[in-house]
Order: structure tokens, then C-alpha cells, then sequence
């Protein structure tokens, strides 16, 4: 019978939860001309951040409803006991590992000089929109260019924001417009990511390596404290490090932080290429989502190439849900995220 009332009054909360009115998203254009803050309701929610000196424009920082940082802070504000590997892992941002041979992802200060012509920049030229309201609007327009600065694509990107007292939802419409004949090669790093705070981590006490396609070798130092509480799970089922390489319509990471399970999902749209995703879910705090990482997810049996002749468009679509309470958001109230997200029709914007 306990257990019988536990379970009911977390559904009521939860259904409490997304019966809240939603707040007013506000945007708030700050004097460094390179950030935009965004709030819901009196809260600071994120900055958009677009100077140059980040190799692409990030959502950054993240908060929860109750005020808990859910991104990493290295490497602008690093935090008592953030990891300090992957200084490219900044926010929530999006990019990919081999366009035309460059490498957007993993582009970062950290990039010694004699090297930089292997990667590319993603430049923010302009902000098209920002319109505060129940659903606030931010759209602008960037280049992803190579070193000497010719354009291979013009990224159109739209975030409709929304939220209420206990959650947060981004819905990210992005347009990649071909400037030249462009050739996304099927690699692991991509697409959509996020790097989370340390308590959302995995906890694993062995350090781990990374090697990248450049053969390039990051260490991933092993959890000493008791800080991380963090897991994933997906639409199928999948948990913990098995969430990587595997496909669903959505993965949640989730864990403690302030008193409260905090949980960040991540929701495929069925307009993607290669929907559902593929996860390049890691226990160490990166959370992406990667329709274009095929054959590494599937030791090489396959692989997903995107061409697109010069003029060519590509979208992409992804809804981002950041919730908070006595109890993480239920697979039951994601599906219906899902399912909403899935029936709304997407304008092309940037066509």
C-alpha cells in the first residue's frame, strides 16, 4: 500500500507539473553585443553567447526552474571539481565532425595554431529575430567557414523557448543552406550537444581515453568524489553507458542536484534524416544526438553520408526538455512531448 501511495502522489505531482500556466520568455540583448540573455518568468534561464573566440554560437549557461546550472561551466566559469577535458564541450551547441574534411566539432582555443587549417568555424553574422512572449522566439544567421573564411554553409537557426515553474522546453530549427558542393562524411561527433554539470555525470571512478580521427588522445579523469548521480535512458529501454551507439526518439540524462531529480531529455523529430537518432550518449556528461554518426554506432556494417550540391537545404529539428522535481519527468510524459512535437509542422526557415 506504501509503495501504491508513493507512486500516486508522484503522478500527481508530475500532472500538477504540466498543468502550470507558462511564463513569459523574455530576451535581453546585453551590452557585449555578443550575448543575448534569455529569462523565463524574473529567472535567468541561458545566455546565448556568439563571439567568434568559441568557434560557434552556444546556449550557455543552462539553468533548471529552480536556479541549478545543468551545463559544465569550464571552460568561462569552471566550477569546484568540473572536469576540465573536451574544452570544446561548451553549453548546448551544434556542429559536426567532417564537413568537407573540416572539423567543426572539436574546434576549441585549445586548437594549436599549425593545426587550425583542419578546422572550421561557425560565425554568427546577424541576429534575424527575438520576439518575447509565452513562446519566445530568438533566430539568427551564421557561416560555417574554414580558416580563410569562405562560406561552405549558411546556418539559419530558430529557438522557440518556452516554460512554466518547474520546466523548460527548446525547440531548435536549424536550416543548413549549401554556399559550395558540400559532403557531411559519417563520423561520431555530431550533432546536437550538450555537456552537463558534474552532478549529472555517471559515476565512474577509472579514467578513460578518447581518441579522435585525428588520433588525438583525451583523458577523461575518473570520478573521485561522491558528486555525480547522473544516468541516461531512452525510449527503448536502453540505461546507463548502454545508451550509447543505440537508437530512440528521445534519451534522458538525469540525476540529483539542489534537493531535487533534475532531468534533461533530448527529442528526436521524425522530419530528421535517420530518424530515430543515434545516441552519442557518454557517462562522463557529453549528451548528443547524432543521425549522421552511423558507422562507428554500428561497427562499420553502415553509414550515413549527407551530400548537398551547392543551393541544396538541410533541416534539422530537435526539442530539448530541462524538468525539474520530487521525481524525474516519466517515460509516459516524454512519449507525449514526443508525439507533440512530432505533429508540429516546422516552417523552412532559411529556404
Amino acid at each position: 500500500m506504501k509503495q501504491i501511495f508513493l507512486w500516486a502522489i508522484g503522478s500527481f505531482l508530475v500532472s500538477i507539473s504540466y498543468a502550470q500556466k507558462k511564463e513569459t520568455v523574455k530576451f535581453v540583448k546585453e551590452k557585449d553585443h555578443n550575448t543575448i540573455s534569455v529569462f523565463v518568468g524574473s529567472k535567468l534561464f541561458t545566455n546565448f553567447i556568439f563571439p567568434d573566440t568559441l568557434a560557434k554560437p552556444v546556449l550557455y549557461p543552462i539553468f533548471s526552474a529552480n536556479g541549478a546550472m545543468v551545463t559544465r561551466g569550464y571552460p568561462i566559469h569552471t566550477m569546484p571539481g568540473d572536469p576540465t577535458d573536451h574544452p570544446h564541450h561548451l553549453g548546448l551547441w551544434f556542429n559536426f565532425e567532417n564537413v568537407n574534411g573540416l572539423d567543426f566539432w572539436n574546434n576549441s582555443f585549445a586548437i594549436p595554431k599549425e593545426k587550425r587549417g583542419m578546422y572550421g568555424w561557425i560565425k554568427t553574422d546577424r541576429i534575424l529575430k527575438t520576439e518575447d512572449g509565452a513562446k519566445g522566439v530568438l533566430a539568427y544567421h551564421a557561416n560555417w567557414t574554414n580558416q580563410k573564411n569562405d562560406v561552405l554553409l549558411e546556418e539559419t537557426t530558430q529557438y522557440e523557448i518556452s516554460g512554466t515553474e518547474t520546466q523548460r522546453i527548446i525547440d531548435r530549427i536549424t536550416v543548413l543552406k549549401a554556399n559550395t558542393d558540400v559532403l557531411f562524411t559519417d563520423a561520431k561527433d555530431g550533432l546536437l550537444g550538450i555537456r552537463v554539470a558534474h552532478e549529472l555525470q555517471i559515476s565512474n571512478k577509472k579514467d578513460q581515453l578518447y581518441t579522435d580521427d585525428k588520433g588525438i588522445v583525451t583523458i577523461v579523469k575518473g570520478n573521485t568524489d561522491a558528486i555525480a548521480t547522473g544516468n541516461y535512458i531512452t525510449s527503448a529501454g536502453k540505461e546507463g553507458d548502454n545508451a550509447w551507439s543505440t537508437r530512440a526518439v528521445w534519451c534522458k540524462m538525469y540525476g540529483k542536484m539542489k534537493n531535487d531529480s533534475i532531468s534533461i531529455a533530448i527529442i528526436d523529430h521524425p522530419g530528421n534524416i535517420n530518424y530515430p537518432t543515434y545516441w552519442h550518449a557518454r557517462g562522463y556528461g557529453l549528451f548528443a544526438a547524432n543521425p549522421l554518426g552511423e558507422k562507428i554506432f554500428t561497427n562499420g556494417k553502415s553509414a550515413k553520408n549527407l551530400q548537398l550540391k551547392k543551393g541544396e537545404s538541410v533541416r534539422f529539428v530537435f526539442r530539448v526538455v530541462i524538468d525539474q522535481g520530487a521525481v524525474t519527468i516519466s517515460a509516459d510524459q516524454l512519449n507525449k512531448l514526443a508525439d507533440e512535437f512530432a505533429r508540429i509542422k516546422i516552417k523552412d526557415i532559411g529556404k
